[in-house]
């Protein structure tokens, strides 16, 4: 058989994935039972605790386009180049661009539209001023001058 070491390749890899398959099933089961462990201590400390209003805790994806903390000092930079005050899916559109990306995905509007928003409404009265209309639209914050220190 000229196809020896290829088939013996591939019926150790397929054993392998089995036990994979295996071993995430009993550690899914693991967890399930921790889970129920914790519940119950929830529930002896507050009686009546509804533990499914606990939302299941989320693992952000990460954006290959801006690295941690800087999608703030992007969104400020398309704001101090705007003509007029602008919406967050505007601004998710300008920063996309910004990088290159002419025309996004669905999904990548809706993500760079959380993290801008999200980041807007943090920064909301100190860097960033939002009309009262909806949509929202952003615009930097007019700068105060400094009171002399007595």
């Amino acid at each position: 058989m000229e196809h020896a070491p290829a088939l013996y390749a591939l019926i150790k890899l397929h054993a392998d994935l089995g036990y994979q398959i295996k071993e995430n099933a009993r550690q899914a089961t693991k967890l399930r039972e921790s889970m129920k462990h914790v519940e119950a201590v929830l529930k002896m400390l507050q009686p009546g605790f509804d533990t499914r209003r606990i939302a299941v805790k989320r693992r952000n994806n990460a954006n290959p386009l801006f690295k941690r903390g800087t999608v703030f000092r992007a969104v400020l930079g398309v704001l101090r180049e705007a003509q007029a005050p602008m919406t967050t899916d505007e601004i998710s559109l300008a920063l996309y661009r910004s990088k290159g990306v002419q025309e996004p995905s669905r999904d990548q509007m809706r993500h760079m539209f959380g993290a801008a928003n999200t980041t807007l409404r943090g920064n909301q009265g100190k860097s960033v001023a939002a009309t009262m209309e909806r949509p929202r639209r952003w615009q930097l914050r007019a700068s105060q001058p400094l009171e002399p220190k007595l």
